[in-house]
């Protein structure tokens, strides 16, 4: 098991592909929907879009066979590769949210807004490639993804960002979550949440797990990272994320400077998380989510 390999989804024809977010392994995954009308679903940051085409081919999947490229929102780590796959896959439609499909056609804000949340970490993107306006689609709440002998139905679930969806595809009663509910990683067994700034939702996350919930999945497909048994585990997130919040708004609290509340929450991530993800993904994951609610908490008491 390594960055790059391909991998199947237990009891179904679903299969993913590691793809090896900031060079970690079980960071980020990229979906290859086996259909009568194939589809990926999330595509990384860009730097290992190959791997997808190679995971494609493995099962009989070829470029130009392939029907969409579906992204469950426009942020980098998910969306990055789709220009490229656009690019050497000639038939492919590029979907995502109506809010984040201009960003396709347009890249550039999303490079910017990017690179002013993550800062270093950019390093490891590969700055996306525009898709053609002609082969970009729109998805809204209730839309169909027509695979041909199957569907993927859409949900809107903009707790994580405006533009976010999950997917339901109800042969496999599976739920590809996008980010909404939580990081899972494999080899601890456990939850993470996920909160960037700059339109990051409390309550509207809350509702989006009900969302899941409501579609009673057998499976969750992680955007980071796999597929995961849904039995406790959107429970489980709304626990990590009301205790993060909590923990979050009561640092404010006590600490004035918003500098000395990110380094707090660093120093954390480095002890709980150390075991898992470099000291430096662990500082820049903590600091990023810190801020994302900082920011819902100043819009909160703003309005």
């Amino acid at each position: 098991m390594a960055i790059g390999d391909r991998y199947t989804v237990e009891g179904t024809d679903i299969h993913y592909v590691d793809l090896g977010l900031y060079d970690i392994e079980e960071m980020g995954s990229a979906y290859l929907l086996d259909a009568e009308r194939p589809a990926v679903v999330d595509t990384g940051v860009g730097t290992r879009y190959e791997a997808i085409l190679d995971g494609l081919a493995a099962i009989g999947v070829e470029p130009e066979e392939l029907a969409f490229v579906v992204a469950t929102h426009v942020h980098l780590d998910h969306a990055g590769g789709v220009g490229y796959l656009a690019r050497d896959c000639p038939n492919a439609t590029a979907l995502t949210h109506e809010i984040g499909a201009p960003h396709l056609v347009d890249p550039e804000q999303l490079i910017e807004g990017t690179k002013a949340v993550v800062g270093e970490q950019y390093r490891y993107y590969a700055d996306p490639l525009p898709v053609p306006e002609d082969r970009v689609e729109s998805l809204s709440d209730g839309d169909r993804i027509d695979l041909g002998d199957r569907e993927l139905r859409v949900h809107h679930a903009p707790g994580h960002a405006p533009h976010q969806i999950v997917l339901e595809a109800p042969w496999a009663d599976a739920v590809f979550t996008a980010d909404a509910a939580g990081i899972y990683v494999p080899s601890r067994g456990d939850l993470h949440p996920t909160t960037p700034p700059s339109r990051f939702d409390v309550p509207q996350s809350y509702t989006d797990l009900d969302t899941i919930r409501s579609l009673e999945p057998e499976l969750l497909l992680y955007g980071h990272y796999g597929p995961a048994p849904a039995e406790g585990m959107l429970d489980g997130y709304e626990t990590v994320l009301r205790e993060w919040v909590a923990d979050v708004e009561q640092a404010r609290a006590e600490l004035a400077d918003e500098e000395a509340i990110l380094e707090q929450f660093e120093e954390r991530a480095v002890e709980e998380m150390g075991d898992a993800w470099p000291e430096w993904k662990c500082r820049n994951e903590a600091r990023i989510n810190a801020r994302g609610v900082l920011g819902y908490l100043q819009y909160r008491d703003r309005s």
